[in-house]
């Protein structure tokens, strides 16, 4: 498996990073999280741009970025445009999507692309192309907010993301029980052992599978979401206590 060095964050090699969202409505709720951030101990900054309230004019969100990537420094900057139906704050079609998502790679302000990566091949092989001409990297994603699949099913959603071309794989998915956290785990171990030439990203939700936001240097998951304000997911830790606990863990192996 081989690193993505993103900035000056290499993501696959030793403690999981740290990514935190935010998720400001406002420009000035937005721009105001951001200042906090040289005070918390994160690798990425993630802006999950479905819950700003402008999120479908491009000018304002282009306009939010320039001042997002001025107040975060050298700071990686993943650009995250979640839909309803995977758990976002907004519906919108695929065309949209991904004009939105385009416009963004074009502002030279990101790092990284979170793709939702069965919106529909065409689609998404369109996003990552135009995300890798501008030199942006591509987060491909899938969440399932009401089960846990199967193993196999799990492994397969990640390979088909290393085939459409995505830089890094990420998988979420609900707990319905304990087994279901040992399944989630399961998969990205095999993943990781045997097919991934490159980074994913996995986790189960909830307070029941906040253990997989914590043991994925153990298990070959490279990033991990914490909160700092207002968690974007169930299950999200507080990043300091997210932080400490990798810190141990990582003194350990």
């Amino acid at each position: 498996m081989n690193p993505l060095v993103v900035r000056n964050i290499k993501i696959g090699e030793g403690i999981p990073k740290i990514c935190v969202p935010i998720v400001g409505v406002t420009k000035e709720d937005i721009l105001n999280e951001a200042k906090t951030f040289e005070t918390v101990p994160s690798d990425i900054l993630e802006w999950r741009v479905d819950w700003f309230e402008y999120a479908f004019d491009t000018e304002q969100v282009k306009e939010v970025l320039k001042q997002l990537r001025a107040a975060l420094k050298d700071k990686p900057l993943l650009f995250t445009l979640r839909t309803f139906k995977e758990g976002g704050q907004k519906a919108v079609e695929p065309e949209a999507y991904a004009a939105l998502n385009i416009a963004a790679v074009k502002t030279g302000c990101i790092d990284l692309l979170d793709v939702e990566a069965f919106t529909g091949d065409g689609v998404v092989k369109d996003m990552i192309e135009a995300a890798h001409k501008h030199g942006v990297k591509v987060i491909a994603s899938n969440h399932d907010f009401n089960q846990t699949p199967e193993k196999d099913v799990m492994i397969g959603r990640l390979r088909k993301m290393q085939e459409l071309g995505a830089d890094i794989s990420k998988i979420a998915v609900m707990p319905q029980s304990k087994k279901d956290v040992l399944t989630l785990l399961a998969a990205t171990e095999e993943m990781y052992r045997e097919h991934a030439d490159r980074p994913i990203v996995t986790m189960s939700m909830a307070g029941v599978g906040a253990i997989s936001r914590l043991c994925g240097e153990v298990f070959g998951s490279a990033l991990t979401f914490g909160a700092a304000k207002k968690a974007s997911a169930p299950g999200q830790l507080d990043v300091n206590d997210l932080a400490e606990v990798l810190s141990l863990l990582h003194k350990s192996l």
